[in-house]
């Protein structure tokens, strides 16, 4: 279903998450502000019903009320345009918060190198991973790279996603690490998707620079005092990311990057302790990072630094990548279940990357959230929702069903939200809306 009339009106719905009130933690992660349906009938005026306006939600509750609302407004009625949500689930639009979005190539021949007993280091400090995607990357035309980043964003629309955090990172060098910008720009112009772009030039030390005598220090050099203002410059990134790792950047080095970014005027955020206990956590605390992404290694003590952040003024949200983890067989997953219970908020998202998460489904890795994780599927959802938009700095107007927010929402089939992560791989989506606007829809079966 499209129109191009500037109303919309959603109705007949089970239930509507409205995850209202922003950033979930602690025991109420899992509070979705659900409106249900009143003795199970669902297209009368005690229904759930969301109302969206040129592109702005107008009116969230009963459908009775949300078309007195209307009327107030003086909205004629031709103008609103009725959606049936036929006795499903309304959630918002999911976000997903962690993305390497374009790259060149594939990497399939490292899961047999993996089963063979190569670690992820091991394959990136002999030239290949992250390096072998930046040699194919810098070698493939805006064409290739734009046909490729269209091809997967309606992959992740599709699933329900709405907006989408995309990095650079395959580039380490300026000028490829701005095309990379530029393109991300470009296809969240073309849209439906939104796109938010975070420069990623500390993402590996490039082969250009691994001989050279104190190759690493030259490379900072480099992405400090000439990637990083150019990027400033082209002002598309939103954020700067450093992937603080053993072999690859430590935390003396992460924290020089991202002050040099944030007296720039960029947010911050961090691959945080995926493999390794490297103190990212705390940093990212330090920092006042939006985001301390992957966690898979964390510490007591970077999970204490992390949970006295939430308690202040500004929250580092853990953002959990559970795809990771499960694609490298590692028997280690991020630690959600102890980072809620120190109020720490948690986000979910997919990692989408050629490497180690080619998997770009948020829908399932809501499921792999909750199955693996051991999260609840109010937890999940307010991960891939609320939380995810303060990963990307986006709450206030992102992320819940709230008058005055951007009308971002999913008609799922199934009747509960609890239902989301319990059928396994299967697309639940009946319509993705975005601004308002119906952007994929599956026609329903006669």
């Amino acid at each position: 279903m499209t129109s191009d009339r500037p109303g919309l009106l959603v109705h007949n719905a089970s239930e509507i998450a409205t995850l209202e009130g922003g950033l979930r933690r602690g025991s109420a992660q899992g509070d979705l502000g659900l409106i249900t349906a009143e003795d199970g009938s669902t297209d009368l005026v005690g229904g759930p019903a969301l109302a969206a306006y040129e592109g702005r939600i107008v009116a969230v509750g009963r459908l009775g009320d949300v078309e007195s609302k209307l009327a107030e407004m003086g909205v004629p009625a031709g103008s609103v345009a009725r959606l049936d949500a036929l006795r499903g689930t309304v959630t918002p639009g999911l976000i997903d918060p962690h993305t390497h979005l374009l790259f060149a190539g594939t990497r399939h021949a490292e899961v047999e190198m993996r089963q063979r007993g190569h670690t992820y280091l091991d394959i990136l400090a002999a030239g290949g991973g992250i390096l072998q995607t930046v040699r194919m990357t810098r070698a493939a035309s805006d064409d290739t790279l734009l046909e490729h980043g269209r091809r997967w964003l309606r992959e992740m629309l599709s699933h329900g996603v709405t907006t989408v955090e995309a990095k650079s990172g395959y580039g380490l060098d300026a000028d490829t690490e701005l095309r990379l910008l530029t393109l991300c720009a470009q296809l969240g112009r073309e849209g439906p998707l939104e796109i938010v772009p975070t420069f990623l030039g500390a993402h590996a030390v490039p082969p250009e620079f691994r001989d050279q005598p104190e190759g690493v220090e030259a490379y900072l050099d480099s992405v400090i005092n000439e990637q990083l203002p150019r990027v400033v410059e082209q002002g598309i990134a939103r954020s700067c990311d450093v992937f603080c790792e053993l072999g690859v950047f430590d935390v003396g080095q992460a924290r020089r990057i991202l002050a040099a970014a944030r007296e720039q005027g960029l947010a911050v955020r961090l691959h945080a302790d995926q493999i390794h206990d490297s103190g990212a956590a705390a940093l990212a605390a330090e920092m006042g990072a939006l985001s301390a992404d992957h966690l898979g290694a964390v510490s007591d003590a970077g999970i204490a630094a992390l949970a006295a952040a939430a308690s202040g003024s500004n929250p580092v949200v853990a953002t959990l990548l559970p795809f990771t983890s499960f694609y490298l067989a590692d028997e280690r997953d991020a630690r959600a279940r102890r980072l809620i219970e120190a109020g720490v908020p948690v986000a979910v998202g997919t990692d989408f990357n050629p490497g180690t998460a080619p998997a770009p489904n948020a829908q399932l890795a809501i499921a792999f959230a909750v199955h693996r994780l051991k999260m609840t599927a109010g937890e999940a959802l307010a991960g891939a929702t609320i939380n995810a938009a303060a990963a990307l700095g986006i709450a206030e107007s992102h992320g819940s069903l709230e008058v005055g927010k951007h009308a971002d929402l999913v008609i799922w089939e199934p009747d509960s939200h609890a239902l989301l992560p319990y059928w396994l791989g299967a697309n639940l989506v009946q319509a993705v809306v975005k601004r308002g606007r119906v952007a994929y829809s599956v026609e329903p079966s006669a």
